[in-house]
């Protein structure tokens, strides 16, 4: 069993990574048994300081203290600018190059579909560079920072006569968490925030500490950055583009992808950096093009389904392509901010339609396009597709599938159960679906996090 404060030393690097870009690190105690500890901020090679806090039954768990022997082909700790990185929980990668970052990625996902999809090595084609973001720090549209609620004995009113002092209480931390704990730290910045959420920050944190002796429970503030929505939107002009930050979680954001304008509400889910959403769903767009070439091809789609559409980003931006579109949603906010979207960037109701599908039979609203002309693109949570999902697919049998993902893992696995379902060819069909390609998207520099965009075809 590794001990408290045991030095350990990770394995060859291409086993010592998690997903979460953490370090796999074995004891290096004399006579110690093997066992596998798990660091966050090492690399592999590195030898390294850590604490146990955790053990399980097949590893334990550690908080980095210090590295004792760096890998320097690959750590440069001069590229670090963070003062919490190796302390908050929200940064992985700071120390290595973004060309470093971007190959460790595209490991996360050949390792996914070695292991999560069931697929043989034929099935998966060559799984192509990840596409960086243009901005590796201050990319990020949306921070969450929270604190926790004052202690439950203490004094309100000596609390409130020392805020009022303007004097901050010892005990209240604003920002993020530490790594591998729900305790909060103080964060006065987020270098990989854009720079109006940053020079937001101070002002707000003051608010909550002049206003902490009313909290009873702990919050989490909402910061978004956003076009100022007070100015009339114009998809094609944006010399009157000026961002803000909103911190009303029910006011609307305003955002410019290309050259559409998006609007939805500021607590519901929209990608969180906007300088790479050109990139990906252009790469979306050119992915599924490229299948038919000819523009005078029978085969070519013409008919294109957004499930899980939210307020619409892949159906408004990939609709210069079809004829016809239509998003599926379960939202009923959704659907009206993805209605106003299409009205916004001037795209007609005989064209697009947006529509509320239930869950258990989500197809059944789009049941006259055509399957044999449809794309269908799916951007579903983190969970990935549920089976009655994947069942109502195959059943639908759209000729294009692109499936983009936050969570390559579960990616893999929905992939596989589609491809699984269709390789031995269903009676009376005589098609089954093929990966055509594989590409992951950085849209989180410095962190561990890599999405990825799959493309299935029915051949």
């Amino acid at each position: 069993m590794v001990r408290p404060f045991a030095q350990n030393v990770a394995q060859d690097r291409r086993k010592s990574f998690r997903f979460a870009g953490e370090g796999l690190a074995q004891s290096c105690e004399e006579d110690s048994i093997p066992w596998v500890v798990v660091v966050p901020f090492c690399l592999p090679g590195e030898r390294v300081k850590c604490r146990v806090f955790k053990n399980d039954r097949m590893h334990s768990l550690a908080d980095f203290i210090q590295i004792l022997r760096p890998n320097t082909e690959l750590r440069d700790d001069e590229r670090v600018k963070c003062k919490y990185f190796s302390k908050c929980g929200g940064c992985q990668y700071q120390m290595l190059s973004y060309d470093s970052q971007l190959a460790f990625k595209r490991d996360v996902v050949v390792k996914a579909y070695k292991n999560y999809s069931d697929l043989p090595d034929s099935s998966i084609p060559e799984i192509q560079p990840t596409i960086g973001s243009p901005l590796q720090y201050g990319y990020r549209t949306k921070i969450t920072p929270h604190f926790q609620a004052p202690p439950p004995k203490i004094d309100r009113n000596a609390l409130q006569a020392q805020v009022e002092a303007g004097e901050k209480p010892d005990w209240l931390q604003i920002g993020f968490n530490i790594q591998s704990q729900n305790k909060v730290m103080d964060i006065e910045e987020c270098p990989i925030a854009t720079p109006v959420l940053n020079h937001a920050l101070p002002e707000i944190y003051q608010t909550v500490v002049k206003t902490i002796h009313t909290y009873k429970k702990g919050a989490t503030l909402l910061l978004r950055e956003s076009l100022d929505t007070s100015v009339d939107p114009d998809p094609q002009d944006t010399s009157k583009d000026k961002q803000v930050c909103i911190t009303n979680n029910h006011a609307s954001i305003r955002e410019r992808v290309g050259g559409f304008l998006f609007e939805y509400v500021a607590s519901s889910f929209f990608q969180n950096n906007n300088a790479i959403l050109p990139a990906l769903t252009s790469y979306v767009r050119e992915a599924i093009a490229s299948l038919y070439p000819d523009p005078s091809d029978l085969a070519r789609p013409t008919h294109l389904i957004d499930t899980y559409c939210g307020s619409g980003l892949f159906a408004i931006t990939l609709s210069p392509d079809f004829s016809t579109v239509a998003g599926i949603e379960i939202s009923a906010d959704s659907i009206l901010y993805a209605k106003h979207n299409a009205k916004l960037n001037n795209i007609t109701p005989d064209k697009m339609s947006f529509r509320k599908g239930d869950a258990a039979e989500i197809f059944k609203s789009v049941s006259d396009f055509p399957p044999e002309k449809t794309v269908m693109v799916i951007d579903p949570p983190r969970k990935g597709c549920d089976d009655p999902f994947i069942k109502q697919l195959l059943e639908f049998r759209p000729k294009v599938v692109a499936y983009v993902s936050c969570n390559v893992h579960t990616q893999a696995r929905d992939v596989g159960k589609i491809l699984g379902a269709t390789q031995d060819v269903l009676e009376g069909k005589g098609e089954k679906y093929v990966l055509e390609s594989l590409r992951g998207f950085d849209l989180f520099p410095q962190t561990a996090h890599v999405e990825s965009v799959a493309i299935l075809r029915l051949v």
